[in-house]
């Protein structure tokens, strides 16, 4: 696999069943870049190490005066250090390939693990927490990836120097052995502390992340409330927290730095004394005491490989378990291979769990006294809504009877479109943000009208290029540089674009007047007429021109019937419509000057004035 070949076609399958064995997964996935980088590492250590026998061949062919000996060592050593230069250099590039190639396979599996849960993802994970798995801790893993190979290879090379030297002087080669293994074996025991320091240090990041990220999104309305400096506090606060985490976890390296260097130290202490009692004493020539005090010098160098590769390790293990957290998440599909066709006409739409029920090609209201209910109400009409916590999982929506869980993904998302109560505007060209997926039915200019954009093009339209059209204008992230109701607005139409056959709308004017609004409701059921129509609100200028109205009321849907019937005949409905708390027997208020925000019981003839 090359770099040119990304993104992968497939990024395969992961083993999710531990931080662990996901890298392990990793690995096999591309174990022939892993041998490849594994043989230069070893080629490009070999030639390192061959570099004090040069130089103790040096040494003993100047001792005996040799010019023969000592213009083959020369020749040897051009040999070792095109060898060196020509392995560094592959050996860099196959590291390098490893770790980019790794990082995006996990990044292309969190991204299609993204698209799968959709609006489940941030209710089961937190989206700082996401953010810092698809960088900081992609990053973690393609590191430990890529110094696998480079540790792999100063293992082989420094068992074979080790070797070598019992062989070539015995009592030398047994005091670097013993040595080697002195310096190894003290870092092992600090390494699960550094281990917990680290994953202290990720924890605290990633709240302080998720922090930032909430703060960002809500800055507007911090801006409004006078909340700025409160959050900044707690900004600063969490920062404090990351900083002394991070002080934390880097005291553990440092000592374990420390040790490293007074145990190399030790070493070659060790290795001087003794080489030079058994020079003094004639058992070794000066050539060879070179040669043993060089190849000890020279695994200092892979020594400093090992714990590189521990620190990458102890990292990338916490960063591994945050990756299989994520990519664990499943959204229940069966396993039917086609969906069956229907009647041919527009789909109706069933909810078990309140047994409401949507008939097909009309606009249907429902009512819900509770926000949050009628925003789990409208995940689950489009199979997103998870399970609360300690509860058992929701029965799905039926679509003509068919329960979307059963249904393929692509399927469901196609069929039935959920629009938010706060719907994400991803950053671009109006052009680009309306080009989505669509039946061509509807096109841009009517929904754009549909969803009263006027006003909403006329703001984006100044920082459209000089010589470009209102498409070709800019919208900020989120749409920030736009209020409450244009984003709103904006949305809708974006959605009335898709035109899908099933479209769930929670909420969608509740930050528009009621002239605008009046208008969006009378648009909305023109453009979908003869289509299935969902939408989730209490305002009187909807529910007046839908077709149905259905109030769910302690988890239980009432039975279907129009505004002004409902209006008339049900005191619960009229009392969450019209927020009056006080209904007498009669079902009318009992306060006769008890007035309505929007309007009594049924919606005024909207007048058509601009916003």
């Amino acid at each position: 696999m090359q770099i040119r070949d990304l993104p992968h076609a497939d990024p395969g399958e992961p083993d999710v069943r531990s931080g662990f064995r996901f890298l392990v997964w990793l690995f096999r996935r591309q174990l022939g870049g892993q041998l490849k980088a594994v043989l230069y590492g070893t080629l490009h250590m070999t030639g390192v190490a061959l570099l004090p026998v040069a130089a103790g061949a040096a040494v003993q062919a100047v001792i005996d005066e040799s010019g023969r000996d000592l213009a083959l060592v020369g020749v040897a050593l051009l040999g070792v250090a095109l060898l060196i230069a020509g392995a560094d250099g592959a050996l860099h590039r196959a590291a390098v390939t490893n770790w980019i190639t790794a990082a995006a396979r996990v990044q292309q599996l969190l991204a299609r693990r993204t698209a799968e849960l959709g609006g489940m993802l941030t209710r089961r994970v937190a989206a700082g927490e996401v953010v810092k798995v698809s960088t900081g801790d992609v990053e973690k893993i393609g590191w430990f990836v890529e110094s696998f190979s480079r540790f792999a290879g100063a293992v082989l090379v420094v068992g074979g120097v080790c070797a070598g030297l019992l062989v070539y002087q015995p009592e030398l080669g047994l005091v670097v052995a013993l040595g080697i293994l002195a310096v190894v074996l003290p870092m092992l025991p600090m390494l699960p502390a550094a281990t917990r320091r680290a994953d202290a240090e990720r924890a605290t990041s990633g709240r302080a992340t998720e922090l930032a990220s909430d703060t960002v999104a809500g800055l507007r309305v911090l801006r409004g409330i006078g909340g700025e400096e409160l959050f900044l506090s707690r900004y600063r606060r969490a920062s404090q927290e990351v900083r002394g985490a991070s002080v934390h976890s880097a005291r553990m390296w440092a000592l374990i730095d420390a040790v490293q260097v007074v145990m190399r130290g030790l070493l070659l202490i060790a290795v001087t004394w003794q080489g030079s009692r058994l020079a003094l004493a004639g058992d070794i020539t000066p050539g060879q005491l070179v040669t043993v005090y060089g190849a000890a010098m020279f695994l200092l160098f892979p020594l400093r490989i090992f714990q590189e590769a521990a620190m990458a390790f102890v990292f990338s293990r916490p960063s591994a378990r945050r990756a299989v957290r994520v990519l664990s998440l499943r959204r229940e599909d069966g396993d039917a291979a086609h969906v069956p066709a229907g009647d041919g006409g527009p789909p109706s739409l069933h909810d078990p769990a309140t047994g409401l029920r949507a008939a097909g090609g009309l606009l249907t209201a429902v009512v819900c006294g509770d926000p949050a209910t009628a925003e789990r109400l409208a995940a689950r009409l489009g199979g997103h809504a998870p399970p609360e916590e300690g509860e058992q999982p929701p029965p799905s929506a039926r679509l003509d009877g068919r329960p979307l869980d059963d249904m393929p993904l692509r399927v469901a998302r196609t069929t039935v479109l959920v629009q938010d109560k706060d719907p994400v505007l991803l950053s671009g060209t109006l052009r680009e943000l309306l080009d989505v997926p669509s039946s061509g039915r509807v096109e841009v200019e009517r929904a754009l009208a549909a969803a009263q954009c006027a006003d909403v093009l006329d703001a984006v339209a100044r920082s459209a290029p000089e010589g470009g059209g209102v498409m070709d204008a800019r919208v900020t992230e989120r749409g920030r540089s736009l209020s409450g109701g244009q984003r709103q607005r904006l949305a809708l139409a974006r959605s009335l674009v898709t035109d899908p056959e099933v479209l769930v709308l929670d909420e969608p004017t509740s930050a528009v007047d009621s002239h605008t609004e009046a208008r969006i409701a009378r648009g909305v059921r023109e453009l979908r007429a003869g289509r299935t129509t969902v939408v989730m609100t209490s305002s009187p200028l909807l529910l007046d021109l839908a077709d149905a109205v259905v109030l769910v009321h302690e988890g239980t849907a009432r039975p279907a019937g129009t505004h002004r019937a409902l209006i008339a005949s049900d005191p619960e409905y009229r009392a969450v419509v019209t927020r009056e708390p006080d209904v007498g027997p009669s079902g009318a208020p009992e306060a006769a000057g008890t007035t309505t925000p929007r309007g009594p019981g049924s919606a005024p003839e909207p007048a058509e004035e601009s916003v």
